[in-house]
């Protein structure tokens, strides 16, 4: 076991922190430099064909830089496990996990209206930096508002947090588990007889944030995006699930989350910001470069911004309602069944106590071949 442990350290160490001069992380720039930047990088591209030549660079890197391309072809086989159905008031919530790979699971819930005709939009939510965040009251609020309004939404722990504590959190290759597993809830959303492939949405705050335009960027099968309080020209994300691998340098090029943020174009983005946090120059550095690149695809009408200067780094109701909207409108969900006097309601919402979102108790625990550990996992992968 020692031993193992030995080899074990020695990949952390030689394979993940090898390229360490090429993290970007936290506050790696200053506002002002980072000003510079955009308009340094705002001078290597200058039609659509030279924004596409570096958009593939950006893309190429943020695949090899966290190891995507090692992961295990796996094609389905996602073994759902549904438990728990509680119908409330429009809308039905399902305490759910698949199979990542064999042995890792993924855990959430999913919301679903009670009422449906035909095939349904669906909408990922991922979730930041907070201890059992998906069981809060504001994922509740949001996922059961979109479900009222006609989507299946699967909200999913991060590793490390509620659930999904088979890792750690802080485990070297955090970034990329994160985007495999929110790259297998698209695939198997869409594996769902009940789900319309032209409408599949995501959204997330803070490291949901991060987790929504770093899927979206790799991965055109969805088609709708909305980070929260996260995309940033000065900060590259504090964490090692967000900036703990090379995806934003390379010894070819240089980029950092608005340009991650821009490959979404043509597809429509909202950028939800606020002027407590890291998002205070949204409205003019980060949202007018984005503009630009839409408008190469003459698609500035699919990307907005919408800002709070007096609000907090959360996902709290102005953020939600301004979603809601955006996300009703490209993925055409009914907003008549949320609307009350001109208002979003939520008041519909039945908060679930934490235990009755979880799926594995001790009546029903996670199944037996569980990957367990960080050293475990990573043995398991073979990362090269």
């Amino acid at each position: 076991m020692k031993i193992i442990s030995f080899v074990i350290l020695l990949f952390l160490s030689s394979v993940v922190y090898s390229q360490n001069n090429m993290l970007c992380i936290g506050r790696h720039w200053t506002e002002d430099e980072a000003n510079l930047m955009m308009k340094k990088f705002a001078k290597e591209w200058n039609d659509l064909e030279s924004w596409e030549s570096r958009a593939a660079i950006i893309r190429d890197n943020i695949i090899k830089g966290m190891k995507l391309d090692q992961m295990p072809d796996i094609r389905g086989n996602f073994n759902p496990i549904v438990r728990d159905t509680k119908i409330l008031d429009g809308y039905i919530v399902e305490n759910v996990a698949i199979e990542s790979f064999p042995g890792f699971y993924i855990t959430g819930n999913i919301y679903r209206p009670v009422k449906s005709k035909g095939k349904m939009a669906a909408i990922l939510s991922p979730h930041g930096h907070l201890k059992d965040k998906r069981l809060t009251k504001d994922v509740q609020y949001r996922c059961a508002t979109l479900a009222r309004m006609g989507a299946i939404v699967f909200a999913y722990d991060m590793i490390g947090y509620a659930e999904s504590n088979q890792v750690t959190h802080k485990m070297p290759i955090a970034l990329l588990l994160q985007t495999w597993n929110s790259r297998r809830v698209l695939e198997y959303l869409l594996a769902r007889p009940d789900i319309d492939s032209n409408r599949i949405g995501m959204t997330g705050a803070s490291g949901g944030g991060t987790q929504t335009f770093i899927l979206t960027a790799i991965d055109k099968r969805i088609k709708v995006s909305v980070p929260v309080v996260q995309v940033s020209a000065h900060f590259f994300g504090g964490c090692v699930c967000e900036s703990g691998m090379p995806i934003h340098k390379s010894e070819n090029h240089q980029t950092n989350n608005v340009e991650i943020a821009a490959l979404c174009a043509p597809r429509p983005l909202l950028l939800i910001s606020n002027g407590l946090d890291w998002t205070r120059n949204t409205p003019r550095i980060e949202y007018p470069y984005i503009q630009k690149v839409y408008a190469l695809y003459n698609a500035e009408h699919k990307v907005e911004n919408v800002h709070f200067p007096a609000e907090k780094h959360d996902y709290g109701y102005s953020k939600r309602a301004a979603a809601y909207i955006f996300l009703a409108y490209h993925l055409k969900l009914n907003t008549h069944n949320v609307i009350f006097k001109n208002t979003i309601q939520e008041d519909f919402v039945t908060i679930l106590p934490q235990e009755k979102l979880k799926v594995f108790t001790k009546k029903n625990p996670r199944p037996s071949n569980a990957l367990i550990g960080d050293e475990t996992v990573i043995k398991y992968l073979n990362l090269k």
